[in-house]
């Protein structure tokens, strides 16, 4: 468990080193949010600030592989939910996760930031990853991210992406509570905490005036205004 972050870290090198004129860089800014057992069901159940980073390799228009890292707050109350068995546990949390994960990216639509101006396409992405949890107890957990969202040229070498994002982890207790939940809502989902990220990204193109590639000739022969 201990070696996979150096693990993730050594895939970003060597995809940073081979190709940088398919790299776009970026920053991410938004909110992150719990699911579990206070929490069964509310999406975007009070909301605290998230950020972080991540690099992205260009396979191709459509296909792409993207390293980041994400931190962000998590907290909840059962006192927020007006249900008997809830009021009467009366239990809460507040704490932060930490995310290193790499994606798989898929385009719907061919997209690059060296591409035609206002170009946009919808994507999906999954992949792995390792949290760092610090809440009821300190612990680092593997997870499993996966994403949806849209991006757009909006400049030159600059993109804009908004992303929602969802993050399955192996680990019950970011509450303090396993599978303590009403009997109504017990379920699959409750079997594990989840948390989420929602946000926008912010990201740039360096070497896009270098040599072009051929992965790249369904965009590059457009003309940019």
């Amino acid at each position: 468990m201990k070696r996979l972050p150096w693990i993730f870290l050594a895939i970003s090198l060597s995809v940073t080193v081979t190709g940088q004129r398919n790299a776009d860089y970026g920053i991410f800014g938004g909110v992150s949010s719990y699911l579990g057992d206070i929490n069964p069901s509310r999406l975007m159940y009070s909301p605290l600030p998230a950020g972080g980073i991540f690099y992205r390799y260009n396979f191709h228009p459509r296909q792409a592989l993207r390293a980041n890292i994400i931190l962000g707050g998590l907290k909840a109350n059962d006192l927020d939910f007006r249900n008997s068995f809830q009021t009467t546990r009366a239990a809460s949390f507040s704490g932060i996760a930490g995310e290193l994960a790499v994606q798989f990216e898929f385009n719907f639509l061919p997209y690059t930031t060296a591409g035609k101006l206002w170009d946009w396409s919808p994507y999906f992405a999954a992949g792995a990853g390792v949290a760092v949890i610090n809440s009821t107890e300190f612990s680092i957990q593997p997870v499993i991210p996966f994403s949806g969202g849209i991006k757009v040229n909006i400049y030159k070498n600059m993109g804009l992406e908004a992303e929602y994002g969802f993050r399955k982890t192996f680990y019950d207790n970011f509450d303090g509570l396993k599978d303590n939940v009403a009997p109504a809502d017990y379920g699959w989902l409750h079997n594990n905490d989840w948390y989420t990220f929602a946000g926008i990204g912010l990201t740039w193109k360096i070497y896009n005036k270098l040599e072009g590639c051929p992965a790249f000739e369904d965009v590059d022969g457009k003309k940019r205004r």
